[in-house]
């Protein structure tokens, strides 16, 4: 049986996909080992659900993500790939078994190097291919560029993909068709607005910056996108771990890749109370959230099992009244001016069922 799920337009592309797609850096055994035959059968249930939006990406598991995905989807049909370029992965004959690395606990023998240069970009492009053992590649996003990540060295890594080529690299192969998309894929909104400065982007994978916990990006960026035609996948909806597990599972909370600080966890405090005095799971209101702004076209969790597979579903089709987004723009948890999913939205997605196809 498979599911229909709804699917949207990336920009002014032809490409749609679908409001939930698969964020694979899971399968790179993102800080814990994912079996082989766990991560095949998170992404057949993820098809059999109706997923057929998938992202992945050198850097996870330097390069274990890719050849998961890709021997995984190479027989289906309908699919829609996104990986991203701006990290070379350089073979390092000492490492060995599946210590921690950069969050991964891969035994892949890489260690990622930055290059966003033309040759870099189109490098990264045909390896990628290779690890994937597919002709091709819908969507390419440029990886982790910013401040954030480089610090002192941005103005050197941005000039790469500016004056360096980088950029040029990714329109030629949107203009010959070899990919039908490009973007960056980053956690913080300043670089998207310098690079939309820059170069047309048909979409921005923006990781934890537009959640429930955090709606900055309606101040700037959200705009820019409307008036450019650039579409928003979200990346990190539950703000790296805990508005999936709320405050009160024990244990530390992650927030951003890091302990949350107190500030963060008062005020997932107040969102999870709100939410349940509505009876609504707080990871459903993170999830359904931002795909009630008209930009967003797909929010991708990370998903590594049948189980979070199974779970984020029930999440998705959990119905929310209205009377909670009220509350919480009351209380002055959500912005004002915040998009919120329409009345009814998930109670319908709760009958996606009942349109499913099933091949007897």
């Amino acid at each position: 049986m498979t599911i229909l799920l709804p699917a949207r337009r990336i920009g002014k592309t032809t490409l749609t996909v679908t409001e939930l797609g698969f964020g694979a850096a899971s399968l790179g055994n993102l800080y814990r080992i994912v079996s082989d035959s766990d991560a095949k059968g998170a992404v057949r249930a993820a098809i059999e659900a109706g997923i057929t939006y998938f992202d992945t990406a050198p850097y996870y598991g330097f390069g274990l993500s890719e050849r998961r995905v890709g021997d995984a989807l190479r027989e289906h049909s309908g699919m829609v790939l996104s990986t991203k370029v701006g990290r070379l992965l350089k073979g390092r004959p000492n490492v060995h078994g599946y210590a921690e690395r950069h969050g991964f606990c891969s035994p892949m023998p890489f260690e990622p190097e930055f290059d966003y240069s033309f040759d870099g970009v189109m490098t990264s492009w045909e390896t990628s291919k290779q690890r994937l053992g597919l002709a091709r590649v819908d969507i390419l996003y440029v990886h982790d560029i910013g401040r954030l990540t480089h610090g002192e060295r941005h103005e050197m890594t941005f000039h790469q993909l500016t004056e360096g080529g980088g950029f040029r690299a990714l329109e030629e192969l949107r203009a010959t068709g070899q990919i039908l998309a490009f973007g960056i894929g980053v956690n913080e909104t300043a670089i998207c607005l310098e690079a939309m400065r820059h170069a047309y982007l048909d979409v921005i994978l923006l990781a934890g910056r537009y959640t429930l916990l955090e709606q900055n990006a309606l101040a700037a960026l959200l705009p820019a996108c409307e008036r450019a035609g650039t579409s928003i996948v979200v990346g990190g909806p539950y703000n790296s771990g805990i508005l999936a597990t709320g405050t009160r599972q024990g244990g530390a909370l992650h927030y951003d890749y890091a302990i949350a600080p107190q500030a963060i966890v008062d005020r997932v405090c107040r969102l999870e109370a709100h939410c349940e005095q509505h009876g609504v799971p707080l990871a459903a209101a993170a999830l359904q959230f931002p795909l009630a702004h008209p930009q967003v076209v797909s929010v991708i969790p990370g998903l590594g099992s049948q189980r979070h597979i199974e779970r984020t579903l029930a999440l998705y089709r959990t119905n929310i009244p209205d009377a909670l987004w009220a509350d919480l723009k009351k209380d002055g948890l959500l912005h004002a001016d915040a998009p919120v999913p329409p009345a009814g939205a998930s109670g319908w997605r709760s009958k996606l069922n009942e349109t499913s196809t099933a091949d007897n």
